[in-house]
């Protein structure tokens, strides 16, 4: 199955000039779905995970699957201010303004192997703040991996000490 074609573009959105992806179409989708969490998890079904993370909010839906079927355990990384116990924080820029990720400060210990899964690679500003985090927390990054990559925007060039996998790659 093509899963592009299962991913609608919303035009100007968030904000005028950006083409939201929306991956709902591809989520409602059975065949789609199940496709894109195969495909996920046999990228690193042969390697060493003790922990797969997920960044919000779309990366819980991808990741926390991928982790269960890796039988390993899930870590959310949330916008500021939604995690209750203490965290470890990163602002970081976006293609549209900036923002601040927090992860739980006992999330990751040091020397776990980490797989970080998002449903999409843009600029790069996003996973990288979360790569500084995880291994501030002593984790290793086994794989980085994506459901669409925005190849224009160049995104890989922010986080090339690590392998990088993506499912889709658009303009």
């Amino acid at each position: 199955m093509d899963l592009a074609s299962t991913i609608r573009n919303i035009p100007d959105f968030p904000k005028a000039g950006i083409q939201f992806k929306d991956i709902t179409t591809l989520l409602k989708n059975k065949d789609a779905f199940r496709q894109a969490v195969d495909s996920l998890f046999h990228l690193f079904d042969s390697k060493e995970v003790d922990i797969v993370v997920g960044i919000e909010a779309r990366g819980f839906i991808l990741g926390s699957v991928v982790a269960y079927l890796l039988n390993c355990g899930f870590v959310p990384v949330r916008k500021k201010g939604k995690l209750p116990a203490t965290v470890r924080s990163k602002t970081y820029d976006l293609e549209y303004g900036n923002a601040t990720l927090e992860m739980h400060i006992d999330a990751i210990e040091k020397n776990q192997k980490v797989v970080i899964i998002d449903d999409l690679l843009a600029t790069g500003g996003t996973v990288q703040a979360v790569c500084e985090m995880v291994e501030e927390a002593g984790g290793e990054i086994v794989g980085i991996a994506f459901l669409i990559e925005l190849e224009s925007l160049q995104g890989r060039k922010a986080i090339t000490k690590y392998p990088v996998y993506s499912l889709v790659k658009l303009d």
